[in-house]
């Protein structure tokens, strides 16, 4: 029984930190089937077109980087590019975040992708981007500058050889990630001319050196389910897959942020997603096919959103977009536990303070259960003697064993799993502050003190020169695995050698498992160990007492 109890606990710790990735975070649901599949170029009225097999848009074509002029637009939040050729997107710097630690880092730039390779915001309209025609817009002012609590527009028109103008019609607003994108699409041919419009983004990952816990691919909300995509599952689909039903929005993202398009009034569309290489994505956002007479015109109205994935702000946003933080199974233990972790830091200024406030309300909350498991594991501990006299006195008849420990247990109300319970009941907080501390943008580059100046990456303590693999010494996991060993010790031995031998080993195992975790989730599992230690201490106490 105590050899089953250790392999409880080992199983449980390992699945926590080893497997929690497999089995926890929901796997892409499978694409929807196809609606309908019609050519743009002569698609039904009001279908939905879906973009498989041969009619894959790949990547948008561009024109010359020397061709057309590069519009300058600037908020209080970002500054951006828009180029004339194409009207695409060219660059996108957010003011309030740096792509490093550095001081003197640049700002976070979303626009990872050349002209050569395609940029995002690609508009055609009746024909699939990868065989569409370059367009030239002309721009109605050489820059935007929005200033107060104002807005500003800008205008670009593009006609086509088709006789197809195109006009694009950006709004921009202070303090506000969402920008208005309105395109009018008028028939000035004298045929009648039929087609969908699609809209497309480019992208490539934000952050080059991607930690592997953290995702980074396209996703979209459609008909009330999140799906994300990995790459991976892109390359086992044969480089594309698509969705379609009703579209909320459709992105681009890693944990921390993204670049979004929300149709507005579209109803069924669909969303196109397909692999160049090994990290290029291209999202394409179909909607429903028209007709349009001679003179006759179209509007589609979208709300583009290129910013930091921020729970609070992105739930102001509307458009389900906060569906984008994805805290998979736990998010109804998650959410609330960040917005905790928030109300906290107003009032103490510090991320890593307000984790050990949090590490500290949680273990009040357990600490009735935890006492409980504790004192049992103590008791197992006095009734040693006894149980090693019943192993003895019926070496040769199990049954008869396991009958009279059952009234041993049952004489000093005891469960031989108690000590078990408590790390049961926990593993669903574990799991949800596991995923709240990394991926909140909110822990990226927030420092704690010291040499601990970011919460969201791993402890590092320079010491002026370079050590192998590690590149400094991580002094808080360290720490971390010296209060789980003396934890080990502390907590009550049941006698069985094997189960001691195999806990001595836990810390070890854990501190190589912690080596590359983020210094925040570090930080919790260390002080949740050091008040672990101080409850112990009580109960050995208390039980000595009596």
């Amino acid at each position: 029984m105590e050899t089953q109890r250790a392999m409880i606990a080992i199983a449980l710790s390992v699945a926590i930190l080893m497997i929690y990735q497999y089995f926890f975070v929901p796997a892409p649901k499978p694409p929807v089937p196809e609606k309908a599949r019609v050519a743009a170029t002569a698609t039904a009225k009001g279908a939905v077109p879906t973009l498989t097999g041969n009619q894959a848009p790949g990547t948008p074509r561009t024109l010359p980087l020397t061709t057309g002029r590069d519009i300058p637009v600037e908020t209080a939040l970002y500054k951006a590019e828009i180029s004339e050729a194409n009207g695409v997107l060219k660059s996108f710097q957010l003011k309030r975040y740096r792509e490093t630690l550095d001081r003197l880092s640049p700002p976070k730039e979303l626009i990872r992708t050349t002209a050569a390779e395609g940029l995002p915001l690609f508009f055609s309209w009746g024909v699939e981007p990868g065989r569409a025609d370059q367009l030239l817009y002309t721009a109605d002012t050489n820059k935007v500058i929005v200033e107060g609590d104002g807005t500003q527009n800008l205008t670009m028109t593009g006609t086509l050889p088709s006789g197809l103008e195109i006009e694009r019609r950006y709004t921009f607003r202070q303090n506000d990630y969402r920008i208005g994108l309105t395109i009018t699409v008028r028939n000035h041919s004298a045929v009648p001319l039929q087609g969908a419009p699609y809209l497309t983004l480019v992208n490539r990952p934000f952050d080059e050196q991607k930690s592997q816990f953290l995702f980074a691919g396209p996703a979209a909300y459609l008909d009330g389910t999140l799906h994300e995509i990995k790459v991976k599952d892109l390359k086992k689909a044969g480089g594309s897959m698509s969705l379609t039903g009703a579209v909320r929005w459709a992105a681009y993202e890693d944990n921390y942020f993204m670049t979004t398009i929300v149709p507005e009034g579209m109803g069924q569309a669909t969303a196109y997603f397909s692999l160049s290489d090994e990290s290029k994505v291209t999202s394409v956002l179909a909607g429903a096919a028209d007709t349009l007479a001679p003179q006759a015109s179209k509007e589609y109205a979208y709300t583009l959103y290129f910013g930091p994935k921020e729970l609070k702000l992105l739930k102001t946003m509307g458009s389900d977009l906060d569906r984008s933080v994805n805290f998979g199974w736990f998010d109804v233990i998650a959410r609330p536990t960040l917005y905790l972790l928030n109300f906290l830091e107003k009032f103490v200024g510090n991320y890593g303070v307000a984790i050990i406030l949090v590490t500290v309300l949680i273990k009040l909350l357990f600490w009735p259960i935890s006492q409980k498991g504790m004192e049992s594991m103590k008791t197992l501990q006095k009734i040693q003697p006894k149980m090693a006299k019943l192993r003895e006195k019926y070496q040769d008849d199990k049954v008869r064993q396991q009958q009279e420990m059952m009234k041993l247990y049952q004489t000093y109300k005891v469960n031989p799993l108690g000590g078990c319970l408590p790390m049961v009941l926990q593993i669903p907080v574990f799991f949800a502050l596991y995923k709240v501390l990394l991926q909140s943008i909110e822990l990226r580059h927030a420092p704690f003190m010291l040499w601990i100046t970011d919460l969201a990456a791993p402890d590092r303590l320079p010491i002026g020169f370079d050590l192998p693999w590690l590149h400094g010494i991580p002094v808080l996991t360290l720490l971390m695995g010296g209060s789980m060993f003396l934890q080990q010790k502390m907590t009550p031995s049941t006698g069985d050698p094997t189960q001691a031998k195999v806990m001595l080993f836990m810390p070890v195992i854990f501190t190589f498992m912690f080596l590359n975790f983020a210094s925040g989730l570090v930080l919790y599992w260390l002080v949740n160990n050091l008040l672990t230690i101080g409850q112990q201490y009580l109960v050995n106490r208390k039980m000595q007492a009596e």
